[in-house]
């Protein structure tokens, strides 16, 4: 079986340089975008196993608009989604520690840029155990 391949979309080249070296280390294959529309084409290319996507990119809150448009996608629907922000630092707006509510933010799960290396591969290993068993982001 081959390795899982992991899209990450996100605008800082310093951190996808960064993310990359570390997925790598768990033998993931990675591929990157670096804008919302370079990262759709990847997509429909690659059909990665899961998507690490940023919420800030361009013009603001893109990832947040990326991701809803994948969510109605059929193709998409069900690929593992991390969502990395920065919202905290640059707003002081956090999260809720509550389960993520699919039809506002539909991603599988979220990460405060910064993150510690063990944590991202936590993350991705979880969601994408996550979706070998099917339990994915859906509607509620």
């Amino acid at each position: 079986m081959s390795a899982p391949t992991i899209l990450i979309i996100d605008d800082d080249p310093d951190f996808v340089a960064i993310a990359k070296v570390i997925l790598e280390t768990k033998q993931y294959k990675v591929q990157f975008a670096y804008d919302p529309d370079e990262g759709l084409a990847k997509l429909e290319e690659e059909s990665p196993d899961a998507l690490i996507l940023d919420v800030m990119m361009g013009k603001g809150a893109e990832g947040f608009v990326f991701a809803r448009k994948i969510r109605k996608d059929p193709r998409f629907a069900e690929m593992p989604i991390l969502m990395l922000t920065s919202m905290r630092e640059q707003t002081g707006f956090d999260f809720p520690g509550e389960r993520i509510h699919s039809r506002f933010l539909p991603v599988d799960d979220y990460i405060e840029k910064g993150v510690e290396p063990h944590v991202l591969l936590e993350k991705i290993e979880q969601l994408l155990a996550r979706k070998s068993s099917g339990q994915g982001c859906g509607e509620d």
